[in-house]
């Protein structure tokens, strides 16, 4: 079969081959738009993509409701997380206690269940009876819109903080400014930087024995798998980059390494979960980051489609191009 997007093959391998062989069979059109695959004991299988939902048979058609719909078994559930886990739950002991597994590709798979407890904080999770798994893909370009904001006449860039709800894009956009800030920008005689990148999920270089499955550009060292105040601290120490670049801050521990890294003279580009600025400003853990730290803010949405960039704000919240709300990142 030819692969139209072999993003999504990349997915499929860890999925129960009967489920694969359904999903398969989809339309190409289709295939290419699926984001998410949701597995739910006892429920239909579903897959969303391009703002639609899709229910199949067994015989991988396509369905309108839930009672022609394929149903998910328990058999099903334990051999998606084996598969995911490459049959050891314990070796990924760490992962399910977060609730995700990255799998080759930079894909997550959520997972969730019964929670088990020690000392009153998450050690593992069991009777797990649900699995999404969520499409990771590189659009180069994607940053496009966006550069001539971030970009300082010195070459270097402003602080940057991307502002969005969970699957708008947001990893999507950073791994693409880290693409192109590090390998240059010849079109606007940009010399690129050297970037290090500290890829706690990894989601953004998605990297394989140490080596960058995606394109995250030719000047970028990369932490794989490592915390990111940790990843910080250690970047600073020993690569000396010219800026850091991580995904989803949110706890002080971060917040105080994003400001080290600023105090010593290192410039950042990186994400947290919201809907406007308001969002940033109203989460305590990141208080000592909101004195104008940042420089430029990148407001994401899914208003008109995955990528819709809602505005560019400097350090002053203050819009600097209004007609980005028209702009997608593909």
């Amino acid at each position: 079969m030819k692969m139209n997007n072999y993003k999504i093959y990349e997915v499929l391998k860890f999925m129960p081959k009967d489920i694969n062989e359904m999903i398969e069979k989809l339309p190409a059109l289709i295939l290419d738009s699926i984001e998410e695959i949701r597995l739910r004991l006892g429920k239909p299988l579903i897959l969303y993509g391009g703002g639609k939902e899709y229910l199949l048979d067994k015989n991988g058609r396509l369905v309108f409701d839930e009672k022609n719909a394929y149903i998910c078994s328990i058999a099903d559930i334990k051999n998606a997380v084996s598969l995911v886990t490459n049959f050891s739950m314990y070796s990924f002991e760490d992962d399910i206690r977060n609730g995700f597994v990255t799998i080759d590709g930079g894909h997550r798979v959520g997972i969730c269940g019964k929670v088990v407890l020690e000392n009153g904080k998450v050690r593992t999770m069991r009777d797990i009876s649900f699995v999404n798994y969520r499409v990771a893909r590189q659009v180069l370009g994607a940053a496009d819109k966006v550069l001539n904001y971030i970009l300082s006449s010195d070459h270097s860039i402003y602080n940057t903080l991307i502002i969005s709800p969970p699957q708008c894009g947001k990893t999507t956009i950073l791994r693409d400014l880290i693409r192109q800030i590090s390998s240059g920008i010849p079109a606007m005689g940009y010399k690129g930087r050297k970037i290090g990148l500290i890829d706690e999920r990894n989601e953004i270089a998605a990297c394989s024995l140490g080596l960058p499955k995606n394109d995250v550009g030719i000047r970028t060292d990369v932490l794989d798998g490592c915390p990111k105040a940790e990843g910080i601290q250690i970047m600073i120490r020993s690569m000396s980059p010219e800026i850091i670049a991580t995904d989803e801050i949110g706890r002080s521990e971060d917040a105080g390494a994003v400001l080290d890294a600023i105090n010593a003279g290192v410039k950042i580009i990186t994400t947290i979960h919201g809907s406007d600025i308001g969002d940033f400003l109203r989460k305590p853990a990141l208080d000592n980051l909101h004195k104008y730290l940042f420089e430029r803010y990148i407001i994401m949405s899914r208003r008109l489609g995955v990528g819709t960039i809602e505005a560019v704000l400097d350090a002053d919240y203050k819009a600097l191009k209004n007609t980005l709300t028209k702009e997608k990142l593909q």
